[in-house]
């Protein structure tokens, strides 16, 4: 009876191609990174050109790199009059250069359009991918590999993180090349001073990539790096093996590559930088929750489940296998990556979900090791977890479709079959999990991933005008008769406006606002209901002649918060 079932449960879902075209990209490295890529660009590039920009965090970066080609400075980091020394200046060089191609190859409003801003975390994300894949290599089986990237592909978390103009995505790629590097450096045949076999290219490898990664966001690849290193030359009470890594030439090298920027800011604003980076920006984090983000420990392994999904479903049922294989070298380098750093960020009290982000490929690894040897628990309890593939998108799509109607009153059935077809996916990953086993499942899982990306990401929250009340300002000034308009905002002063309105819009208060539209021609005032009577107020007091202009009635994401927001202009802008 078990026969029949598997046998009708593989002829009636595709499950049986999906494998196929599994077995066929596995063949060769070339065939497993082509399959990897279009499986990424499915997962991410869904909204990546739709969504507008997103408060706060991407629209802080992209109005910042906006800033630098606008002004040509391109060591300085401000946003508007403000310095902004949060992170080095890696990820807006890389945002800077494709705008500027962009713009060289004659593309209007290139400064203004925000998906150009996003390549770098595209790229990064899809980087991620493909290091995570010959990361794996060095542990795994290609097979293992490549499920194991597949992983990632489809993980909520980088999902999300691809389609933002911030650093994570990239910090991601640049920290699993620095590990699959150490990987090697730990498994490799030792020669007779304890160092592993290793051509120059990958130390060089390793330290380019710390470069890079600390001048994208600073030294976290030394805390998940050197955490792991730490374990693992104390569990085998030798260091040696870091002698392949040519730590004095490396590190000499290292210091070339991001010294030269560190030296410029520094000549430039003294050691602000390093006050804002390190003391008020992470020292803060690590002190105490910062910017409300506080939360106590467990926190990351809640999100988890979540976050990582299609890939969370299996990570119960691998722990006992993992447990009893954890002596094995390759189980032991995954878990010296894991562990130190997962209880590093449970402890400090800013939390945020993509802090543990680079952690995720050393579970993807250790997971995909399970269901190659087909060690999965076998125990009740454990296989119910398969139950995540069809929760999840069932809860997301329920969740997608409420928030369109409260925000927006719209029910988007365009995005109903995609989610349909998520769901249906989703349930049998779940039904024909015993028949079909973990892999199969798993890649019913991701194509429910990819589906429920399409229907979120593409058509629903596109859809949500009034969740991006920045676009509709800036489609009033766009649309202004007169010359060169400039703006101020009372109340509403989230960074997506000042990236689409423009540098010098003033983020002001009632009286400010009136003063600016008072000062000069071709100028409007974006007031909050709050802050009208203070505006006519101060109005009446100076004596400035207005027009009243349409109502933008929206919803603040950053806040939760709805909106009703005035539009004024000066007498000469219709």
């Amino acid at each position: 009876m078990t026969t029949t079932s598997s046998a009708a449960s593989r002829s009636f879902w595709p499950a049986n191609g999906l494998s196929a075209l599994l077995d066929f990209a596995v063949s060769s490295h070339r065939r497993a990174a082509a399959l990897l890529v279009l499986i990424s660009l499915a997962a991410f590039l869904p909204g990546f050109f739709q969504i507008p920009p997103v408060d706060r965090d991407e629209a802080y970066f992209a109005q910042a790199t906006k800033q630098m080609i606008e002004t040509g400075n391109y060591v300085d980091i401000r946003y508007q009059d403000d310095v902004r020394y949060r992170k080095p200046i890696g990820i807006y060089w890389l945002q800077a250069g494709v705008v500027n191609a962009a713009a060289t190859l004659g593309m209007r409003n290139a400064t203004t359009t925000i998906w150009l801003y996003r390549i770098p975390s595209l790229l990064g994300a899809i980087g991620a991918v493909l290091a995570t894949y010959w990361c794996a290599l060095a542990l795994l089986s290609r097979r293992g590999a490549v499920v194991a990237a597949l992983m990632m592909a489809s993980a909520v978390l980088l999902g999300v993180e691809a389609r933002l103009a911030k650093t994570d995505a990239v910090l991601l790629c640049t920290i699993v090349i620095g590990m699959g590097v150490l990987a090697r450096a730990y498994l490799r045949p030792r020669e007779e001073n304890g160092a592993a076999k290793l051509h120059w290219t990958l130390p060089a490898l390793f330290w380019t990539a710390a470069a890079a990664s600390i001048l994208d966001k600073g030294p976290l690849i030394v805390l998940v790096a050197g955490l792991a290193a730490v374990a693992l030359s104390i569990l085998d009470r030798s260091a040696r093996w870091l002698k392949a890594l040519r730590p004095l030439a490396g590190i000499g090298w290292l210091i070339l590559l991001v010294l030269p920027w560190f030296v410029a800011i520094y000549l430039r604003a003294g050691n602000s930088f390093l006050v804002d980076s390190v003391g008020h920006d992470m020292l803060s984090k690590i002190g105490g929750g910062q910017e409300s983000h506080g939360a106590p420990p467990g926190l990351y392994v809640l999100l988890f489940f979540v976050t990582f999904f299609p890939g969370s479903a299996l990570a119960m049922p691998a722990v006992p296998a993992i447990w009893s294989a954890r002596r094995e070298p390759a189980m032991r380098f995954l878990l010296a990556w894991l562990i130190p750093s997962w209880i590093v960020f449970e402890l400090v009290p800013t939390k945020l979900p993509h802090y543990v982000l680079p952690l995720y490929p050393a579970i993807a690894i250790l997971v995909a090791s399970v269901i190659g040897k087909d060690l999965l628990s076998k125990r009740p309890w454990l296989r119910r977890a398969a139950m995540w593939w069809f929760i999840v998108p069932s809860a997301f799509s329920i969740v997608a479709v409420v928030l369109a109607i409260i925000i927006d009153r719209n029910l988007e059935l365009l995005a109903w079959p995609f989610l349909a077809a998520a769901i249906v996916c989703g349930l049998c990953a779940w039904r024909l999990y015993d028949d079909d086993g973990a892999e199969r499942s798993l890649l019913r899982a991701v194509a429910a991933a990819i589906l429920l990306a399409i229907g979120i990401y593409a058509v629903i929250l596109p859809s949500l005008k009034p969740a991006f009340p920045s676009v509709a300002f800036s489609e009033i000034l766009h649309s202004a008769s007169c010359p060169h308009p400039r703006a101020a905002s009372a109340g509403y002063q989230e960074p997506s406006l000042v990236f689409l309105a423009g540098t010098a819009t003033r983020l002001t208060d009632a009286s400010g606002a009136a003063d600016f539209l008072h000062g000069g021609n071709c100028r409007f005032a974006f007031v909050e209901a709050q802050q009208q009577r203070a505006f006519a107020s101060r109005a009446a007091s100076i004596g400035l002649h207005y027009t009243a202009g349409p109502r933008v009635n929206g919803f603040n994401l950053t806040n939760g918060r709805r909106i009703d927001v005035s539009v004024f202009a000066s007498a000469d802008a219709r």
